[in-house]
């Protein structure tokens, strides 16, 4: 169920299909997900900018939280940059989940290179709301966008 609700969010994303996001893994309370840092997503030094990072970050977190199928939506979320991403380079964030209790959830996600340098460290805090992600047995499709 959760890489079927992760593939579900994506597809029902502007952002993530636009970045090349991609879902490499998802399992209850985890994701996996990479993206390719292009010329397009440089900031003004030339690296990858911290916006884009933070969003690669954040939609690994989404794909955590939500993997039970259950709606749930980021309370707070914080990074700290740790070494610069490049263009080209292959980013890969990781989430796991920490602790879950009642609605409530705390989540670290790591950016790394494909290779293993560090990029950023992200911690979330979710929330459920309640309802469903997809429906229990349809096949994933986008939400309509209002």
């Amino acid at each position: 169920m959760a890489d079927k609700v992760a593939r579900a969010m994506l597809a029902a994303e502007g952002t993530g299909p636009a970045w090349g996001v991609a879902v490499e893994e998802a399992r209850e309370g985890y994701a996996r997900i990479r993206m390719t840092m292009r010329a397009d997503m440089l900031n003004g030094h030339g690296t990858g900018h911290g916006g884009l990072v933070f969003a690669l970050a954040d939609t690994a977190f989404a794909y955590a939280c939500n993997s039970r199928n259950l709606r749930t939506v980021a309370a707070q979320a914080s990074i700290v940059f740790l070494g610069p991403a490049r263009e080209g380079d292959v980013l890969v964030a990781e989430a796991r989940e920490r602790a879950l209790v009642g609605r409530s959830g705390v989540y670290d996600v790591s950016v790394r290179t494909a290779d293993g340098r560090s990029i950023a460290e992200f911690t979330g805090f979710s929330r459920s709301v309640g309802g469903e992600v997809v429906e229990e047995g349809a096949d994933p499709q986008p939400s309509p966008r209002t």
